[in-house]
């Protein structure tokens, strides 16, 4: 991975095997460092092509790990939501790791909020909020609220993905008192965004989130 003087490198590791998804994650995340660090890719060399269940966030740990000889990055931020190995990752490389779980939730939880994730991979809802009390904010962490039906079919339909989500994201405010909400999942960026502006309380874009933390954790200057 190529360095440029004391410009910082932040590996971002895609924990299903998309490269386009890759691609699309690491946009997002340049746009967010806005050339104050440099974001290099990194697709899983193995597992599931969308990661749906536990099963396939535990394989996808394995091909996490599997990349470490590869990084020579700064920083690393692994873009799955469920964070997988992220923690064995930053201990073996012994330099700031973070997944987009972690970031966007403490984010989420700033000032003593109650924060909801919307997403759209009903098999993941019990490792979500075993990862908030991992972090020690499931006291803050609402039942995630998921999508039906195949997350697959429902991602190639964009227009259909952010009205699901939307209406998600609606009834955690409105029924449970959300005071944030998260949209979990790295390939759902650009929901993410295109959420913001049409809630009442904020909405928590974990890529972005991850880049800031790992702007902090790695001094770089502008990172509030």
């Amino acid at each position: 991975m190529p360095f440029r003087g004391t410009l910082k490198t932040v590996a971002l590791i895609n924990a299903n095997v998309s490269s386009d998804i890759t691609d699309d994650m690491v946009e997002i995340a340049r746009q967010s460092a806005r050339r104050r660090m440099e974001i290099v890719g990194l697709t899983a060399p193995f597992g599931a092509r969308l990661i749906t269940c536990a099963a396939e966030l535990d394989e996808a740990a394995r091909a996490v790990l599997a990349l470490a000889p590869e990084i020579r990055a700064d920083g690393v931020i692994v873009s799955a939501f469920g964070d997988p190995a992220a923690e064995a990752l930053g201990r073996g490389l012994n330099r700031p790791v973070v997944g987009i779980a972690e970031a966007s939730m403490r984010a989420a939880a700033r000032g003593g909020r109650r924060f909801a994730v919307v997403t759209t991979t009903p098999g993941l809802a019990r490792r979500i909020s075993e990862r908030a009390v991992q972090l020690g904010l499931g006291a803050f962490c609402i039942d995630p609220l998921t999508t039906q039906g195949d997350a697959a079919a429902l991602m190639r339909s964009p227009n259909d993905l952010t009205r699901c989500l939307r209406e998600l994201a609606v009834r955690a405010v409105d029924d449970f008192g959300a005071q944030a909400v998260i949209v979990g999942g790295g390939p759902l960026g650009r929901v993410a965004r295109n959420l913001r502006d049409t809630l009442s309380v904020p909405v928590i874009e974990p890529i972005p989130e991850a880049v800031c933390y790992i702007g902090q954790a790695l001094g770089v200057r502008s990172f509030p």
